[in-house]
């Protein structure tokens, strides 16, 4: 049955490839914890009790609550499908809680920091300097996930409507404008792209290595860490880092949460608003520097 819901996961609710790897291993980690020590042959013939000793269990190994309870949304979502299905006519999962987890806000990289990384003088005028320079504009100034940066291809870039089409979660398509300043940038790195690669040859998609093939996740990770590491080295140094800071300085400026949500590819404003917590956190100090009764 575990092979019939990451079918499912797969072509009808069309989650995301990191998704549904960490959903198989999820369940495959509950499913041996059971049979080792309950000699139960699947998860299906599972209680509340066995569940249960698998969290404990996992607790026991001081894994965090945060992944405590992704593990336990998997499961959740597993049961779920499972009654859907009428494998089983009881969810084992009904009473099971979810740890308390301490509120965390998103780093953020501040805005002068970005001025300093995005400086023309940063980056080589070669291809691979200006390749770099557009994974980090791209990524502060459109707020896209690493995974659709990587699969950005060029068809997907409108310049003359300066704008463009990606394709996120559950392959939902969402249209995020382009900025003249990224607009000029864009053009200038096509033209690099053009000297170096013929999008004959197959190199279609935006951002690629520098023998021409798809990039991937670890090289995006590499060029952020590369750029941020120069003048950020007090915050992560990640691709997600500059997703939160493109929403926190949106935010901080005024722009409404709703346009944020969408740019973002958010299904539900509770996602968003995560964010706004820093937006606060900022005119907490604006009103008490600035409030004679403060």
């Amino acid at each position: 049955m575990i092979d019939s819901f990451i079918n499912y996961l797969e072509f009808e609710k069309r989650s995301s490839a990191h998704t549904v790897l960490a959903y198989r291993k999820d369940l495959e980690q509950a499913a041996e914890f059971v049979h080792l020590s309950f000699e139960l042959a699947n998860l299906e013939s599972c209680t509340h009790a066995e569940l249960r000793a698998w969290i404990i269990d996992l607790v026991e190994q001081g894994m965090s609550a945060t992944t405590v309870n992704r593990k336990l949304a998997t499961l959740r979502s597993y049961f779920k499908f499972l009654l859907r299905s009428k494998v089983i006519t009881k969810d084992p999962t009904y009473k099971l809680k979810s740890l308390k987890t301490p509120k965390k806000l998103p780093d953020f990289v501040q805005e002068s920091t970005l001025e300093d990384v995005l400086k023309e003088e940063v980056y080589d005028a070669t291809f691979e300097g200006q390749r770099d320079r557009m994974v980090m504009e791209f990524l502060y100034l459109t707020g896209i996930r690493l995974s659709e940066l990587v699969n950005l291809k060029w068809k997907d870039l409108n310049l003359i409507e300066k704008q463009v089409k990606v394709l996120g979660k559950r392959q939902k398509e969402r249209i995020i404008p382009l900025t003249n300043g990224l607009l000029q940038n864009i053009i200038l790195y096509q033209k690099e792209f053009e000297e170096r690669f013929s999008k004959l040859d197959g190199n279609d998609y935006f951002i690629v290595s520098n023998k021409g093939g798809q990039s991937y996740p670890m090289m995006i990770y590499r060029t952020v860490r590369q750029y941020l590491d120069l003048f950020a080295q007090n915050t992560r140094r990640s691709p997600h880092i500059l997703r939160h800071t493109f929403a926190t300085h949106l935010l901080n400026k005024g722009a409404d949460l709703n346009a944020v949500k969408d740019l973002l590819g958010h299904a539900n404003l509770a996602a968003t608003q995560v964010y706004t917590h820093n937006t606060l956190e900022k005119l907490k100090a604006v009103f008490e520097q600035a409030h004679p009764k403060a």
